[in-house]
């Protein structure tokens, strides 16, 4: 969700030091540069996991074969990929998911009921992941993703004037996830309608609230005086997909959808809640919304919701243990024992990286048996100390200062209030922890730190000669190794690489990139033969201005993290963010999700010129859409 950089949220104001004031200005140079003395044990095998190079998934190394997509002088409407592919979008905005009996059309004129979008994909497609229908089925499978958030001011036909609880309700709708199903005929990719896995996952959807956090009193409301049923989730960003075949749905920007009080408490405020924050004008019929009202439905989001797309019929369920935040992403791996490891980024200025360790192995059964796994683990924050070592510290109540006499009384108020947690254990602040990945060969892990406006500004960490600017506009993206297995509680990280364009007036603003030029990465996958794939999110207020004035156009690129050498892949439509990759097993075809294409620098349409920035994918109103990518001789994409 690219915000405009002035209405971030910016709600930590601790005294922890940001990686940038840890940083030794001699090291963290992309691939290369001495490691601090801490460090050097942690990290010497990396070189060697990462020259392994090859994939039991494919053979075929991590080599890359396409010819670069060259980047448009001005922002062009048109989606760009390398010779010798085909790229065609599959499932737009308002297309229906293939609900028996319940079909409907989009009405190009934005005229849909809250009950047509109900039952058609919602708006703003993000995170994703192809489930196949059988282990290894690379020709039919279900399609999985979040719908992050609305334009309302595209959604319907007279956008938000005449503004009434059937608007809010088809906001609500629009919101969400969306589970259909696709198969791989003659034809090409197509969906298949009806299907009894068809189903969307609303910001009115029932769900379980379960874990350390289930029943505390910071969760109870007048309609769920138990604090265990919460209705809804939205603005999910990225995503995670669990050993046993569930999906992780992640909450993240949810305090625009509240309207504060006109004096915010302090735990309030830490959480980004203020008077006119309700973005989304929902309060003003769901007296929900409303945080003067009903205070604290707002604690009841921010968290991880597991979905099992196999099952149409049950609940999904809020997983407390792994922490409440502003979650971009939840990237799961095992540990060599069978224990879940999940990584996830707080999006939002200063705040934290995050990795969760389940107390128990996974289990054979699939979701049956691993039903309630992730209620059982640990829950840390990472430090990164300044000689390039970091550590993992456990959000345990009862241990150092998580105790009720500085505000923690259980797990469950720990886990609530996980920001002020991290806060009094001195966690480090990062630039926007975004999406995370982990390397299936080498073990890495990466996360995406997409930019930071404030970096220097009066009050706010200052910089250092290790990322040596003012305004971090550009962003980047750092790589750690734990030190033996993922549960380890310590780390060696650096920099892999600090995103920019060598041509840029504003030093601050050149980076290190090795190839293409990028800023603002977002989304981030190591596919199974070890290619990293980079999405970018520069706002619609940013995009061919100022430090991205050669960047006017939103990008995929990939990457042989062994060398280091970025390639573009696909330059987007105006005005999009690229979000949410996924391949099928084959690895022969790709899906990308094209995000809000025709986005104003509002970021809210103006209704009465709803295709004024672009006309993608149909030439008419501008749709979000999952895109289909294919190598027209077959082959497995990126070689």
């Amino acid at each position: 969700m690219a915000k405009d950089f002035s209405t971030m949220e910016d709600s930590n104001r601790s005294a922890n030091p940001s990686v940038h004031e840890l940083s030794d200005p001699a090291r963290r140079v992309i691939l290369r540069g001495a490691l601090g003395a801490g460090a050097i044990g942690l990290i010497a095998p990396l070189a060697a996991g990462c020259a392994s190079g090859g994939s039991p998934a494919s053979g075929l190394g991590r080599s890359i074969g396409f010819a670069s997509v060259p980047m448009p002088a001005t922002a062009s409407d048109t989606l760009s990929v390398p010779p010798g592919y085909t790229a065609r979008a599959l499932y737009r905005w308002g297309d229906a998911v293939g609900v028996a009996g319940a079909m409907p059309e989009f009405k190009p004129d934005a005229s849909n009921s809250a009950a047509d979008q109900a039952v058609q994909a919602g708006m703003h497609h993000d995170g994703m992941h192809f489930f196949p229908m059988q282990p290894g089925d690379s020709r039919r499978g279900l399609l999985v993703m979040n719908h992050e958030y609305t334009d309302d001011g595209l959604l319907h036909a007279d956008g938000m004037a005449n503004w009434s609880a059937e608007k809010v309700a088809k906001s609500m709708a629009a919101h969400g996830v969306s589970v259909v199903e696709i198969e791989r005929a003659s034809g090409g990719w197509q969906l298949v309608r009806p299907s009894r896995y068809a189903r969307r996952i609303t910001a009115s959807t029932p769900m379980t609230i379960a874990g350390p956090a289930a029943g505390h009193p910071m969760l109870r409301t007048a309609a769920d005086p138990g604090g265990t049923r919460a209705l809804g989730t939205f603005n999910n960003c990225s995503h995670g997909v669990t050993p046993w075949g569930t999906y992780l749905a992640c909450e993240e920007n949810f305090a625009y959808y509240f309207e504060g009080p006109e004096q915010p408490d302090a735990h309030q405020r830490r959480w980004g809640l203020k008077k006119g924050s309700g973005f989304y004008r929902w309060h003003e019929h769901e007296q929900r919304f409303d945080a003067r009202v009903e205070p604290n439905e707002f604690n009841r989001f921010g968290w991880v919701v597991e979905i099992d797309p196999f099952d149409p019929t049950s609940t999904p369920v809020k997983r407390t243990a792994l922490g409440r935040a502003a979650h971009e992403g939840a990237a799961c791996s095992q540990t060599r024992d069978g224990r879940v490891v999940v990584y996830m980024g707080e999006d939002a200025r200063f705040e934290y990286v995050y990795k969760f360790v389940s107390r128990d192995a996974v289990k054979p059964g699939g979701a049956a048996a691993n039903r309630e796994l992730l209620d059982h683990g640990t829950l840390y924050v990472a430090k990164f100390e300044a000689d390039g070592s970091g550590r993992w510290l456990p959000l345990v109540h009862g241990e150092g200062p998580l105790t009720a006499a500085n505000g923690f009384a259980s797990q469950g108020e720990v886990l609530v209030k996980s920001r002020q947690a991290s806060d009094l254990l001195g966690a480090t602040k990062m630039d926007r922890p975004e999406w995370t990945a982990v390397d299936p060969i080498s073990r890495e892990v990466y996360v995406t730190l997409t930019n930071n406006s404030a970096r220097g500004a009066a009050g706010q960490p200052g910089v250092d000669a290790a990322n040596p600017r003012a305004s971090n506009t550009m962003g980047q993206i750092l790589r750690w190794r734990e030190d033996g297995d993922l549960d380890a509680t310590r780390f060696a990280w650096t920099h892999f690489v600090l995103a920019g364009d060598a041509a840029n007036e504003r030093a601050e603003a050149r980076g290190n990139v090795k190839g293409d030029t990028f800023g603002s990465p977002d989304g981030i996958w190591v596919d199974p033969r070890g290619v990293l794939w980079i999405q970018t999110d520069v706002s619609t207020s940013t995009l061919g201005k100022g430090d991205y004035a050669r960047l006017p156009n939103n990008q995929m690129l990939a990457c042989d993290p062994t060398q280091g050498v970025v390639r573009r892949f696909l330059v987007g439509p105006a005005g999009c963010e690229v979000t949410g990759v996924i391949t099928t097993p084959d690895l022969r075809t790709m899906f990308v999700n094209i995000q809000h294409p025709g986005e104003s620098p509002s970021e809210r349409s103006d209704p009465a010129q709803p295709a004024r920035y672009s006309r993608w994918p149909d030439g008419g109103r501008p749709r979000s859409a999952t895109v289909v990518i294919t190598k027209d001789d077959g082959g497995v994409i990126g070689t």
